[in-house]
């Protein structure tokens, strides 16, 4: 028998904060379990090579294109790590998160990955290893990255994310019923973080604005969700994206969905993650009402849809 191990990981949302939270304010992420990645670590003896197989590149770790050099380095930097010249093994990656839509597809990919070696040399594997190996992969997908995606696709439970001070894990006093709808077009962070930049060079003033109005949202947001006020914290969800519009990050296709679920009745509504393209999510007042708002997005146009309670235990591994 042939050594093999796993390690997975789980998609992401942003409830509220994106783009501010790059500006070091807070942001509230929530887990995501409906859609995940598995890592599948096998041994191999016909190649001395590492190889790696996805849905979008299968052959040589070396010879892996442009857009996967991150992944590549954090193999290399993991296998560096744990101080081995094995090579003889096949990463094998099984992914359910749609890639470049803000659900989190690079870093829960990094992170099941980095788990998956770790498993497979049978070795304890410290938070803050993991952390350092994701950044390696997540700084080759988005530049600077806030960190937030790294932290949300780990942890079991809502957080509260502030860059360089410690994750406070959120309890909810009563449950989200979240609809989260995908565009089908291919979200861009980068570009979104600086477009935002840009205008800060353009227009300082309004720029710091809505960033500043963003951090007021999110902490009354979590005012709401702590004292089990739902339609707070849709109200909160409104007014962000009102000013993600202004920030330029919204488009056609994210405001087409969310006018449909606002037509619908939901609660509140908006972009998540970097925007321009992606997802939105939509909040439901119960179980009924998101598969209602699901069917009225399919109408819409969304090209797929979840229907998600964020704070249901997501995948173990």
């Amino acid at each position: 028998m042939f050594r093999q191990a796993t390690g997975k990981a789980h998609g992401k949302l942003i409830l509220i904060g994106e783009h501010s939270v790059v500006y070091d304010k807070p942001a509230i992420a929530l887990p995501f379990s409906d859609v995940g990645v598995t890592a599948l670590i096998e041994e191999q003896n016909n190649d001395d090579e590492i190889m790696f197989k996805s849905r979008y590149f299968s052959g040589p770790l070396s010879k892996v294109p442009e857009e996967l050099s991150g992944i590549k380095a954090c193999v290399q930097e993991t296998l560096l790590l744990l101080n081995t010249i094995q090579t003889k093994i096949c990463i094998s990656i099984e992914s359910t998160i749609p890639s470049g839509r803000g659900l989190g597809s690079s870093a829960a990919v990094a992170h099941s990955i980095v788990k998956g070696i770790f498993n497979y040399f049978d070795t304890p594997l410290r938070h803050d290893v993991q952390m350092h190996l994701v950044q390696i992969a997540e700084t080759h997908a988005h530049g600077n990255p806030s960190g937030i995606d790294m932290e949300a696709t780990t942890n079991d439970c809502p957080i509260w994310f502030q860059k360089g001070r410690p994750v406070k894990r959120l309890e909810f006093h009563h449950p989200l019923y979240l609809v989260v709808a995908d565009t089908g077009k291919f979200g861009d962070t980068r570009s979104a973080v600086n477009g935002i930049r840009d205008l800060y060079l353009k227009n300082p003033e309004m720029a710091r604005n809505s960033i500043d109005l963003l951090e007021d949202y999110t902490y009354e947001c979590e005012s709401y969700l702590s004292s089990g006020k739902i339609a707070g914290v849709g109200k909160c969800l409104d007014l962000a994206q009102i000013e993600l519009r202004r920030l330029g990050v919204s488009d056609e296709t994210l405001d087409h969905l969310i006018e449909a679920s606002k037509n619908h009745g939901a609660l509140g509504a908006k972009l998540t993650g970097g925007g321009r393209g992606g997802c939105i999510l939509a909040l439901a007042e119960d179980e009924q009402h998101a598969a209602k708002l699901s069917d009225a997005l399919i109408e819409a146009g969304a090209f797929q849809v979840w229907t998600s309670i964020p704070n249901n235990p997501p995948l173990k591994g």
